[in-house]
């Protein structure tokens, strides 16, 4: 890993998912971290000041709107940008995610490798 590599934290509670998102965006350069849920996901971010968080909503032991609250309400952390990355795809929750709870993007479930791709770079700039 290169010392200028973007961290990304993805905090989902599918294995698979962060499997997904780490082959995707580490051919790409970024440094994906991985957490298992929301929990361990809102550790992460505080433990890595990561550059961008991907994040679920549906998850058991914390929704993703709470880790994103607290994410947003920590002086330390609120600038980090967060896409959220969601099988809940109606659009009401996308409008309440880019518009009210102002999140940087939002993906729906199942994406593609490009969609994901095109997002992140969109946010952070291509690495």
């Amino acid at each position: 890993m290169t010392p200028e590599a973007k961290r990304v934290v993805c905090i989902e509670d599918e294995p698979e998912m962060i499997d997904l998102v780490r082959l995707i965006l580490g051919r790409k350069g970024f440094n994906v971290i991985g957490a298992n849920g929301g929990v361990e996901g809102l550790e992460a971010v505080r433990r890595e000041r990561p550059d961008l968080v991907l994040l679920d909503l549906m998850m058991p032991d914390m929704d993703g709107w709470e880790v994103y609250q607290q994410i947003k309400a920590d002086s330390e952390l609120r600038e980090i940008p967060v896409i959220v990355v969601t099988a809940k795809a109606q659009s009401i929750d996308k409008v309440l995610g880019l518009h009210i709870a102002k999140v940087d993007d939002y993906i729906s479930k199942p994406f593609g490798p490009q969609e994901l791709l095109e997002s992140v770079e969109k946010i952070l700039g291509a690495a």
